[in-house]
C-alpha cells in the first residue's frame, strides 16, 4: 500500500476528530493541570485521536461523548461491559443494595452463591474474590509459589495478565528482556520469570524442566496481540507438561470468558489447577476471583492456618465485598446466561464473515481471527501462531487510520488493537454497520 496516502488519510480523521470534539478536547486541555498525561487512567492515552473522548453516558452496547456523539459500541470497556453497559437485570436490584450496606468485611450469601456457580460453570470447587483480575492473578502466583515451594513464574510472549510484575516479560529476537515500557520493576523480572513462544511445546519443556517455576500463568487463548489460538493438541501438551515437571497451571480467563458460560475451560474441556477472572463478572462493578483445585486449595488453607491470614500477602479490605458480590449474582444469573453466549457468538459470526467478505472483495492481504463473540482483523496474511507473529501483523498507520475512521463515523473498536466484542446488548444492525464503514475504510485506502 501506498504509505503517503496511508499518512495523509490518517490525518484528515485527525482533523475530522478535532473538529468534531471541541468539548472534549476542552476538557482533555483542562486536564494536563491536574492529570498526568492529560488522563485519570494511564491506558486512556492509548486512543488514536489527538486527545481522547470524555464520555457523557453509556447504555446497553452505545456510548455518548460530551459532544454529544452517539457510537455503537464494540469497545464495551476492553471487556469490563461485555454484559452491555448497566444491564436492567442487574442495575435495578443493585440500587436496593445501595441502601443495604456496600461493605461490611463479612460474608454474604452472594459470595457463597456466585462460588458454587463458578464451580459449576469452571470445575474447580473453591474460590476466592478480589476487586480485579490482576489481583487475582497476583494472589494466584502467590499461592502457587506457597504450595510449590519453588521461585518462578511462566509466561507467553505476548501475554497480557493485568499489572501483574511477573508478567512484564517479552521475547527480543528470541531473548528474554524485561518488556519495553515497563515502569519502575521492583526487581529484574528475569529474576521472577520465564518467557517461551506460545505454541512452541519444546521451549516449554526445555523451560520447565528445571524444576523451578511454581506456576504457567496463561490465557487458554492469548487476546492481547490480536487472537492466537492455540495449535491443535497445544493445550493437552501444556497441561501433560505442568503436571510432568510438579509446575501449577493457572488459565486467566478474563478475556476467554467470550467462549461462553465456562468460557474456555469448559468449551475445551480443560483442567486448571488454579483460575482467574475479572472485569465483565460484576457488569462493570470491579470484581476479580480465582478459583483453586481441591489439592491447591487444602494446601492453601494448611498454609494459612494460625494469626497471619491477614498478613499473608493475599485479599484485601474491600475483596469481596457485599456490593461487588451482588452485581456478580446477579450478572452471573440473569445476564451472562447460556442464551446470551450463543447470541453473542451468532453476532461474532456475523461480524467476521462481514469482514471477511470485504477484505476477500478488496483482495488484501489480511485475516478475521474469532473467539467466541470476540473478533480481530490483523494487517498479515494468515492468522498468527505466536506473540511474535501476532505483533508483527499490527501496523502504526492503519491501525490508527482504521480506529479513526470508524469513531468518526459513529462506531468504537478497542484502542490497541481493532478488537470487536459482542454484547448481550449489540445487534445485527450494529454488526452490519461496522461491515459498511469498515468496506469504506479499505476502499478510502
Amino acid at each position: 500500500m501506498d504509505r503517503v496516502r496511508i499518512e495523509r488519510l490518517l490525518r484528515r480523521e485527525q482533523e475530522v476528530f478535532a473538529r468534531r470534539n471541541p468539548r472534549s478536547q476542552a476538557l482533555a486541555q483542562r486536564a494536563q493541570s491536574h492529570l498526568p498525561g492529560g488522563v485519570p487512567m494511564p491506558w486512556m492515552t492509548r486512543y488514536a485521536g489527538p486527545f481522547p473522548l470524555f464520555l457523557s453516558w453509556a447504555q446497553g452496547a452505545r456510548v455518548q461523548d460530551v459532544d454529544g456523539h452517539t457510537y455503537l459500541d464494540f469497545a464495551l470497556g476492553d471487556t469490563g461491559a461485555m454484559t452491555g453497559h448497566s444491564p436492567g437485570a442487574v442495575v435495578t436490584e443493585l440500587q436496593a443494595r445501595l441502601l443495604q450496606g456496600l461493605t461490611a468485611m463479612l460474608p454474604t450469601e452472594d459470595a457463597l452463591w456466585v462460588a458454587e456457580e463458578l464451580s459449576q460453570r469452571f470445575g474447580l470447587p473453591f474460590w476466592q474474590f478480589t476487586l480485579s483480575a490482576t489481583d487475582a492473578n497476583r494472589a494466584a502466583l502467590r499461592i502457587a509459589r506457597a504450595v510449590t515451594g519453588r521461585p518462578k513464574v511462566l509466561v507467553f510472549h505476548g501475554c497480557y495478565h493485568g499489572t501483574v510484575d511477573e508478567a512484564f516479560v517479552a521475547l527480543e529476537g528470541g531473548i528474554p528482556r524485561s518488556r519495553k515500557g515497563n515502569l519502575g520493576p521492583p526487581v529484574d523480572p528475569l529474576l521472577t520469570t520465564k518467557v517461551v513462544e506460545w505454541n512452541d511445546p519444546q521451549a516449554l519443556e526445555g523451560a520447565l524442566a528445571e524444576k523451578d517455576v511454581a506456576a504457567v500463568l496463561t490465557e487458554p487463548v492469548l487476546t492481547n496481540v490480536g487472537i492466537v489460538h492455540p495449535a491443535p493438541g497445544f493445550l493437552e501438551m501444556l497441561r501433560s507438561l505442568t503436571r510432568k515437571y510438579g509446575t501449577l497451571l493457572v488459565l486467566d480467563e478474563t478475556h476467554t470468558l467470550c467462549a461462553g458460560p465456562g468460557g474456555c475451560t469448559a468449551r475445551f474441556h480443560l483442567e486448571p489447577d488454579l483460575l482467574t477472572l475479572g472485569k465483565a463478572l460484576g457488569s462493570g462493578v470491579p470484581i476479580g476471583a480465582y478459583g483453586l483445585s481441591r489439592e491447591v486449595a487444602e494446601a492453601y488453607a494448611e498454609l494459612l492456618r494460625g494469626p497471619h491470614a491477614d498478613t499473608a500477602g493475599v485479599g484485601g479490605t474491600l475483596a469481596a465485598n457485599a456490593f461487588s458480590l451482588r452485581a456478580a449474582r446477579l450478572t452471573l444469573e440473569r445476564v451472562l446466561t447460556e442464551e446470551s453466549f450463543a447470541r453473542m457468538e451468532a453476532l461474532g459470526e456475523r461480524f467476521q464473515a462481514g469482514v471477511e467478505a470485504v477484505i476477500r472483495q478488496a483482495g488484501l492481504p489480511w485475516h478475521v481471527t474469532r473467539l467466541g463473540g470476540r473478533v480481530e482483523y490483523l494487517f498479515r496474511p494468515e492468522a498468527a501462531e505466536n506473540g511474535t507473529q501476532a505483533l508483527e501483523g499490527q501496523d502504526p498507520l492503519l491501525d490508527p487510520f482504521i480506529h479513526l475512521f470508524l469513531l468518526n463515523r459513529g462506531v468504537l473498536l478497542t484502542p490497541f488493537h481493532n478488537m470487536a466484542l459482542m454484547s448481550p446488548a449489540t445487534t445485527e444492525a450494529m454488526v452490519d454497520r461496522h461491515t459498511e464503514l469498515f468496506a469504506e475504510a479499505v476502499a478510502s485506502l
